[in-house]
């Protein structure tokens, strides 16, 4: 079974998937595959410094990834952005392809994959269940600030993903995530005591392909 985990910026994805992952389930996170494994791999550093130049480098040589993103969501119009995550997304499926191909043998293997672009990429084919995790606006903006975000850059950044709105009605699971973590702990525990003992094989056939 592969469960696609996405949500807003600030949701709490994360969080989440740790939780799936203490009961069981193998977890991707893809933003580690960006930033440890795509981001690294050098025909992505090159055409980063032939897009935007040397202001993307970081001094060892590799790539900046907040003046990268800096660079990416100053273009309003998202047409910038939209062609970077179109180079780097297949790198990401590629990863995808080869860890579930890896674990294609056991049949018992649960997965969570964390996908923040799930839909806004069209990638609901890969799993066989999709799980949002929503919170309110305050509650979004209040986490992006423990980390630093200004709201403005927040704001901005929300502003490029499909609404949450959207990702609620287009989910097979909705996780609320403005109360206690406990709380949290407890709608994924019913979450996977009631997911169904058998379910659809597009999301393998994406792995082996």
């Amino acid at each position: 079974m592969i469960l696609g985990l996405t949500g807003g910026m600030g949701c709490g994805k994360t969080t989440a998937a740790r939780i799936f992952e203490q009961h069981g389930f193998r977890r991707v996170d893809s933003d580690a595959l960006v930033r440890d494994r795509v981001l690294t791999a050098p025909d992505i550093i090159a055409e980063a410094r032939r897009r935007f130049g040397l202001q993307i480098l970081a001094p060892a040589g590799g790539i900046d990834r907040p003046a990268l993103a800096r660079l990416l969501f100053a273009d309003e119009t998202g047409a910038r952005l939209r062609a970077w995550e179109d180079l780097v997304l297949p790198r990401v499926l590629d990863h995808w392809r080869a860890l579930l191909s890896a674990a294609h043998a056991t049949h018992n293997t649960r997965w969570i994959i964390e996908a923040p672009l799930l839909h806004e990429k069209t990638l609901e084919k890969w799993f066989d269940f999709i799980v949002c995790v929503a919170s309110s606006p305050a509650t979004q903006y209040a986490r992006l600030a423990e980390r630093g975000v200004t709201h403005a850059l927040a704001a901005q950044r929300i502003s490029r993903q499909m609404p949450l709105a959207d990702k609620i009605n287009k989910a097979d699971y909705v996780l609320t995530n403005d109360g206690s973590l406990e709380f949290l702990h407890d709608q994924i525990r019913h979450l996977i005591a009631n997911l169904p003992t058998t379910h659809a094989t597009h999301a393998t056939t994406h792995a082996t392909t």
